[in-house]
């Protein structure tokens, strides 16, 4: 389960911001050279334009981010303490931990608390 947890967490990040920074550097270079030697520089200019709106999201989704990993790891840190495994129905071990579950024909999908979803096929 932590495994399945950290593999979400991984997925969900995009470019980090110093990617997105390097790449921006590099286009505003070729931009001028472009621009100094008159040739054509929309193209250069659009994706210049589109990095920076997604550096701007990502510095806005950092705290949301941020929250989701601190659920996270008290979700890590609650399944780590646990003495021995589950083997019998707990029902304050479910509302601690599950937000929502939804069976479909062939599989079911499980909510956590801390927004993570987990598809399971039956």
């Amino acid at each position: 389960m932590q495994k399945n947890i950290a593999k979400t967490i991984m997925d969900a990040d995009t470019m980090s911001p110093e990617s997105i920074q390097a790449r921006l550097d590099e286009l505003q270079k070729e931009l001028i050279r472009k621009a100094n030697s008159k040739q054509n520089y929309d193209a250069i200019a659009d994706e210049l334009f589109t990095l920076r709106e997604q550096k701007s999201q990502y510095e806005a989704d950092t705290g949301s981010r941020e929250k989701t990993r601190k659920r996270v790891a008290e979700l890590q840190d609650f399944i780590g303490s646990q003495q021995s495994e589950i083997t019998e129905f707990d029902e304050s071990l479910v509302r601690k931990l599950i937000q929502q579950i939804t069976i479909h024909d062939y599989r079911f999908t499980v909510e956590l608390k801390s927004g993570i979803t987990i598809d399971i096929r039956a």
